[in-house]
């Protein structure tokens, strides 16, 4: 185990819950430091920290909107100032809306912008602000969360789709500019289990994944914690792979 001062550091923004509390605690287990990202959720994000504390790493619960740019470079410098350094950036916060694509004329278009400012704006503000520091890493690795829903059509809310076809373009536009010394991966999970699916299946949640399930080669639906190894694996193993949208849903979106 390296000493402290020595041991890489990520920033997981999103990290208060879901695929952020996975990967925190999964970079924790493999000798990070971990700064965990949170909007609103602060005695969630503290819980992570104590978590990942448990796992042996220095941990802290660092809070910013990401659709506010002087916020995210706030944070980082916090960040920064705390740690010393930072290595990898897992950029996973995002948000979504209740209205369903059917509903064209129901769907609220400042509903619309908050999604966007979050899940596209705010990607590249945080980005933005971790590079001069990531630049100063020799294993810089940056790890966007995408979904399957930017990758193809599916019944997701319009802006959230749509923000996740941004993502994941604005990840491999990043690869290539910033490359050779940051390398920039997405994670494009499927259906998860956990309360983002609950929230959007309501009482179907059971039944739907149920049949996902039995459609998918893996026999299974993905957890946060699948996604959370795959984001560990192309942040520290595959370090001649930049400009790709890894898909984790077991299969599906292959056979389907």
């Amino acid at each position: 185990m390296p000493e402290e001062g020595d041991r890489p550091v990520v920033l997981v923004t999103g990290g208060s819950r879901g695929i952020g509390r996975s990967a925190a605690i999964a970079f924790a287990r493999e000798g990070f430091d971990v700064a965990v990202g949170y909007s609103r959720s602060a005695p969630e994000a503290e819980g992570v920290a104590k978590e990942v504390a448990a796992a042996g790493a220095r941990a802290g619960a660092f809070r910013a909107d990401v659709s506010d740019d002087d916020a995210v470079r706030q944070m980082v410098g916090r960040v920064v100032g705390e740690f010393g350094r930072l290595d990898v950036l897992v950029a996973n916060a995002g948000t979504t809306i209740d209205t369903p694509p059917s509903d064209l004329s129901g769907l609220d278009l400042g509903a619309w912008d908050r999604v966007f400012a979050v899940n596209v704006r705010g990607l590249f503000s945080v980005v933005r602000a971790c590079v001069p520091h990531l630049r100063n890493s020799p294993v810089a690795s940056i790890v966007t969360t995408c979904s399957v829903a930017g990758l193809r059509p599916g019944p997701q809310p319009f802006p959230y789709a749509a923000s996740k076809a941004a993502v994941a373009n604005l990840t491999r536009t990043l690869a290539g500019a910033l490359a050779p010394e940051i390398r920039v991966n997405g994670v494009a999970p499927g259906w998860l289990v956990g309360e983002w699916m609950e929230h959007q299946l309501g009482e179907h949640y059971d039944r739907l994944m149920e049949r996902r399930a039995k459609m998918t080669p893996l026999k299974r639906v993905a957890t946060a914690d699948d996604v959370a190894e795959t984001m560990l694996t192309l942040a520290l193993s595959n370090r001649f792979v930049t400009g790709q949208i890894l898909v984790v849903d077991g299969g599906f979106s292959a056979v389907t």
